[in-house]
């Protein structure tokens, strides 16, 4: 699993979750860009530690990891890891928000404590870039992914909408599979309320734009 968020959020949601997480049966490892709670959720991790054989994180949210108890592993952006047959590469994200937020937190965060993850399955290849504002020379020059888990929210400390249109165009023929939209009620916060309509008419190959329900499968080729 990569972020996953079944439980114990802090704002309401929208969606019903696909799983519980008492209903996990085995997991091989948890992947975690980032220490935001609807990324790095506490609880999940928690409850999903009875069936999961290790954790992959920064090496920031690795050391959080650990205070828990957890089986964590962490690394640094660049760095390349296995888990059994998959192969998994830590890729650079500019998502230190809480910077620009004086009282947010009493840490100065680091532009390596939260990454993506270029993951290399039998199957064909999955780019999670993370949460992160665009980072050109990165971003836009990386391999032809099979698939993109794609941070579409318009908002300052993600991509922004001109920004994932841009994104998306680097990459013409990859399947988005849009995410941080459309599950949480809250109107006024931008992060959580693009528009997939928006993206339709501006992005090569539109019909490549995923609209999944949360559970709803997503079967991988190669390009």
């Amino acid at each position: 699993m990569i972020d996953p968020l079944l439980g114990g959020f802090d704002m309401p949601v929208m969606i019903q979750f696909p799983i519980a997480a008492d209903e996990v049966p085995r997991l091989d490892a948890v992947l975690v860009t980032h220490s935001d709670n609807d990324h790095f959720s506490v609880p999940t991790c928690r409850d999903l530690a009875r069936v999961t054989g290790e954790y992959h994180s920064t090496q920031y949210v690795a050391s959080l990891m650990k205070q828990d108890g957890l089986p964590a592993y962490g690394h640094d952006i660049g760095e390349h890891f296995s888990i059994g047959p998959v192969g998994v590469g830590v890729t650079p994200a500019d998502h230190a928000w809480q910077n620009a937020s004086p009282g947010t937190s009493d840490r100065i965060f680091q532009p390596e404590d939260c990454c993506g993850f270029w993951i290399e399955t039998p199957d064909g290849t999955i780019w999670a870039p993370g949460d992160s504002r665009l980072i050109p020379d990165h971003h836009l020059r990386m391999p032809t992914a099979d698939a993109m888990l794609f941070d579409f929210s318009d908002s300052e400390w993600h991509f922004t909408l001109d920004g994932a249109i841009t994104m998306a165009n680097a990459y013409p023929h990859t399947p988005l599979l849009l995410y941080h939209w459309g599950s949480v009620d809250a109107p006024d916060f931008p992060p959580f309320n693009a528009d997939p309509d928006s993206l339709l008419g501006r992005v090569e190959n539109p019909e490549r734009v995923q609209i999944l329900a949360p559970g709803e499968p997503f079967s991988l080729r190669r390009l």
